[in-house]
Parts: structure tokens; sequence; C-alpha cells
């Protein structure tokens, strides 16, 4: 038992499942204020133009089924929201952090180096 508690601290404490459990908090709490967004400010705008203010009223009926596809347009546009929110964000934090996977790239090579080859290279064929 003390081992498994042990192994579940290590778990814990590991860098990426700190992140992990930061972002999913981040998230949801990002997520209350999309929602908003789209509520108060987003679908008054589509409905300026749709002639509704409330999408999420818009229903098809057919029979005695009730398709609502206004919820279902709110849930896209919440989406597409979040969706290129993160985008920039990943994007600006990309900018800010420097890759730790890329090396170094090599500096292009000066004149003198090249002709610096050239003559190693001339001196290699003719030793041959």
């Amino acid at each position: 038992m003390k081992k498994t508690l042990q192994e579940f601290k290590d778990f814990i404490s590991r860098g990426n499942v700190m992140d992990m459990a930061v972002g999913v908090i981040i998230g949801s709490a990002f997520t209350s204020i999309v929602n908003a967004l789209v509520k108060n400010l987003i679908n008054p705008l589509i409905g300026i133009f749709l002639g509704k203010i409330d999408l999420s009223n818009l229903v098809f009926s057919f029979g005695d089924a009730h398709f609502r596809y206004g919820a279902f347009l709110n849930s896209v546009i919440n989406f597409l929201i979040i969706a290129f929110v993160v985008f920039l964000l990943v994007k600006f934090v990309n900018k800010l952090m420097p890759s730790h996977d890329e090396a170094p790239a090599d500096p292009e090579p000066s004149a003198e180096e090249k002709y610096l080859a050239e003559i190693v290279e001339l001196l290699k064929d003719k030793q041959k």
C-alpha cells in the first residue's frame, strides 16, 4: 500500500500532470466566458441579419419531432471561438518560449571558409 501511495505521489507531482490539471481548470473557466460572449454579443449580431435575436429558439419540426438546430448553431459558434482563441494562445506562447526540440542551426559559412573548403578539396583531389 505504501508503495502504491508513493507511485501515486510521483505520478501526481510530475510536471505534465500538473500542467494538464491547470489547463483543464482554466479551460472550464474560459468556456463560461466564451458562452457569455456568444450568448450576449455574437448571437445578437447574427440575429440582426437573421431577424431573430436568440438562435437557440430556432427549431425545425417534422411531424412530432422537433430539431433544435439553433442550439446546435450556438454550440458550433462556441467551439469555433474556443478553438480560435486556443490557437492564438498557443501561437503566442510558442513565440515567447524557445523550442527545446530544435537544435540551433549551423550558421552559414563565410566566403573565406567556403574558399578554404574548396582548396582542401582541390588538394585532396591532387593527392589522389
